[in-house]
């Protein structure tokens, strides 16, 4: 298992990881400065979001949208960049734009 709070001693040269299936165990969303935002009403559920995600951080139930997985999304933005589906207004965002919208980490 992964130290969590290791010293710049006690980590591995580069960053390399040696266990494999550890992944889950490092929490990276802390790299993240933007955060995806989901409009549920306005979803059409085509999972292209889910198919892009390079983290595997959109969490998938019935073969519908259900959450982020906040802990290990970095912000990239490439959910909100393949949804085909459009918004008026944007449930979290007051704005128009499609139904995954990228906001300040801190909003």
């Amino acid at each position: 298992m992964p130290k969590q709070k290791a010293t710049w001693k006690e980590t591995n040269i580069a960053g390399l990881v040696f266990e494999p299936g550890s992944s889950a165990e490092y929490h990276t969303g802390t790299w993240r400065t933007l955060r995806p935002v989901h409009d549920m009403e306005h979803c059409t559920h085509c999972m292209l979001c889910w198919v892009y995600c390079p983290d595997s951080s959109i969490i998938v139930e019935d073969g519908r949208w259900m959450a982020f997985d906040y802990d290990h999304c970095k912000g990239c933005g490439i959910c909100a960049s393949v949804c085909p589906a459009k918004v008026k207004v944007h449930e979290h965002t007051g704005k128009e734009g499609k139904v995954i919208q990228m906001v300040l980490e801190q909003d």
